[in-house]
């Protein structure tokens, strides 16, 4: 059977998933947070025909004669540049100036994202639009991040030193330390907890999980969580989202590379069989 042939379907098969991860991405041009993907590829094996050959005395060396078998996806890259802001003037709506990711806590499981459109359910709790909790730090009576991870609250029980009684929580705001600030009805604004942000070592590594989350694989490295602005970790902007990155031009410029790659290797496909028809019809 003509290598061609299987080469043409090769060529196939990896321009189709071009076209899928570009339909994903122009899909996802308004999605907040959204980090857009790109196919690499790369060729499969090459069948030697001729090996190489060293010189000699009386003759030259000869190189190696080899037949390329195809192509396939060699990865499928994430593009993490940060995308433009949006301001919506509402104070849980966050977004991260730099690197860094939020950190939540799904169930069992933590997760991390750059969509920062969070909201306070009904105990308190900010939460992101699935419902996963948005983790953070409790603070000491200076101000300082203690202890573990905590689910961020507007709970004013816990906090140190405590909050007289009577005193009831009348406004607050989340500053580019991540710290939430209450302002009480006594006239006296209070830290009530910090937010933290997540590095990684390699963080193309990181696994999707849908709404628009990642969580940690094993080439992604541990999330090294601390307070925003501590190490590379960057600042937060209230009242801004991070839009989407995808850039449209390019996503349709990879559309039309696509089809026609799509197009070429079904040619090729075609100029096969017409030879294996050719083959089949000499004895005619």
């Amino acid at each position: 059977m003509l290598r061609s042939l299987f080469a043409g379907i090769s060529g196939l098969r990896v321009n189709q998933t071009m076209l899928d991860v570009t339909g994903n991405n122009i899909a996802n041009a308004n999605t907040i947070g959204f980090k857009s993907s790109t196919v690499v590829f790369q060729d499969t094996l090459s069948q030697m025909l001729t090996g190489a050959s060293g010189a000699s005395a009386s003759q030259g060396g000869t190189n190696s004669i080899q037949v390329g078998l195809g192509v396939q996806v060699a990865a499928v890259a994430s593009n993490l540049l940060q995308g433009s802001a949006q301001m919506t003037g509402r104070a849980t709506d966050l977004m991260i100036q730099g690197d860094g990711m939020f950190v939540l806590q799904d169930g069992n499981q933590q997760i991390f994202t750059r969509a920062g459109a969070f909201t306070f359910d009904e105990t308190g709790a900010l939460v992101s639009p699935a419902g996963a909790r948005v983790q953070g730090y409790a603070l000491d009576a200076a101000g300082v991040a203690t202890g573990g991870l905590v689910n961020v609250t507007l709970d004013t029980a816990g906090l140190t030193p405590a909050v007289p009684v009577g005193t009831e929580l009348t406004s607050y705001a989340i500053g580019t330390d991540g710290k939430i600030r209450g302002v009480f009805s006594d006239g006296v604004q209070r830290d009530m907890a910090q937010l933290a942000l997540a590095d990684f070592n390699n963080p193309n590594g990181l696994e999707r999980v849908g709404e628009t989350s990642f969580r940690e694989s094993a080439n992604s490295g541990t999330a090294e969580i601390d307070i925003p602005g501590a190490g590379q970790r960057g600042t937060l902007i209230g009242g801004a989202l991070e839009m989407s990155n995808v850039d449209l031009a390019a996503e349709f410029t990879n559309l039309i590379l696509a089809q026609r790659g799509f197009q070429a290797s079904s040619r090729v496909i075609t100029t096969s069989d017409q030879v294996l028809e050719d083959l089949v019809n000499i004895k005619r």
